[in-house]
């Protein structure tokens, strides 16, 4: 069995594929050259992995694309798969999240969009609806646009009841729902948001990313906008467990998927200067739910490294033991086959990375 890796770039989608326990890698593309790719998802659901890319055309807008032969051919549909209804008044600046659901829902995809939006597939997606109760929500019209525009940028299904779900935009904070999407939410208390006049508010907050622990679902990580949180409840509240690591900013928050309590981040000085922290390209460690963090650095490049990684600029996959990636700004990826205790290039020279994407296929 091989290793996928998917590479989403502001200039393309590169597939980088490894038949030797990832231990050396096969590139092809750019697919859709000159396209930002900033949603990638590889679906295992089905007999023959689908992929799915949210790609962004500044001659012919946004779209989905969908292959199921691993990239060797790609089906675009002619209307638009991801489309507001027109009584909203909105149009799609891109698709930021492509999630498929879980095991129980083998046709239904998620996709997070730019305005903050959710949508819903169920012929596994290749076309998808407006989730009204989201876009109808009160509190929408108070959702802002972060410096990354505003957009649901996480989507989460609970791997054991298909009527939970969680969502996470910036900016506007977590929402979740229990009845499949009927209804919403807010769930940021604990999160703390430092820029509103009431920092500890119902909603607003400029979440980075989320993920959902492998051996506990009640059990989430977040990369907030200045914080960094576990929720032991399923999003309803949040503690901090920054204690430990040298920045409290970052983007990206990934779960081992198949180890509980292991999660990893990258962080940056502060919202003000982008930069790792120390101008070191480390990946920090945590193997016990946030309680402790160890920088991992081992085979990444040393001296001063500037480049930042972004929320989905960063994944793991479910080998044993588990491998995990990341892409940096300035177009390299690098990977781990032993949950970061050392790393190895994989790619280098590749345009802006904005997503990466792993799975056995």
């Amino acid at each position: 069995m091989a290793t996928l890796l998917a590479i989403g770039t502001a200039k393309g989608l590169f597939l980088a594929t490894s038949a030797d326990d990832r231990r050396s890698w096969e590139i092809t593309g750019p697919h859709f050259p000159m396209t930002g790719v900033y949603a990638v998802a590889v679906d295992t659901r089905r007999p023959t992995p689908r992929l799915l890319a949210g790609v962004t055309s500044s001659h012919f807008g946004p779209s989905v694309a969908t292959s199921d032969d691993l990239g060797a051919s790609w089906d675009e549909p002619d209307a638009a798969p991801v489309a507001f209804p027109a009584d909203t008044g909105a149009t799609l600046g891109r698709v930021w999240q492509l999630m498929p659901a879980g095991p129980d829902e083998p046709d239904v995809v998620w996709a997070g969009t730019e305005p903050s939006a959710l949508f819903r597939s169920t012929d596994g997606g290749r076309s998808f609806e407006l989730v009204r109760s989201l876009w109808d929500h009160p509190h929408r019209p108070e959702w802002e646009a972060g410096f990354g525009g505003q957009a649901v940028h996480t989507v989460l299904p609970h791997p054991r009841d298909p009527a939970r779900l969680l969502v996470a935009m910036s900016t506007g904070g977590v929402y979740r729902s229990e009845d499949a999407g009927a209804t919403w939410a807010p769930g940021n208390t604990g999160i703390r948001a430092y820029f509103m006049p009431d920092e500890w508010p119902e909603f607003g907050q400029c979440v980075h990313k989320v993920a959902r622990d492998a051996g506990n679902p009640e059990r989430l990580y977040a990369q907030n906008h200045h914080g960094v949180y576990r929720s032991d409840d399923d999003g309803r509240t949040w503690s901090s467990i920054a204690d430990g690591l040298p920045s409290d900013f970052g983007f990206p928050m990934v779960s081992h998927p198949g180890r509980a309590n292991m999660v990893w981040t990258f962080p940056l000085v502060a919202d003000s200067e982008r930069f790792p922290t120390d101008h070191r390209c480390r990946v920090f460690r945590s193997a016990d739910a946030g309680g402790k963090w160890e920088p991992l650095s081992v085979g990444l490049p040393e001296g001063p490294f500037y480049p930042a990684v972004l929320r989905d600029a960063m994944c793991a996959d479910g080998s044993t033991p588990g491998g995990v990636y990341f892409g940096t700004r300035s177009g390299e990826v690098y990977a781990s086959r032993d949950e970061g205790d050392s790393w190895s290039l994989v790619a280098a020279h590749l345009p802006d990375v904005l997503c990466v994407r792993a799975a056995a296929v």
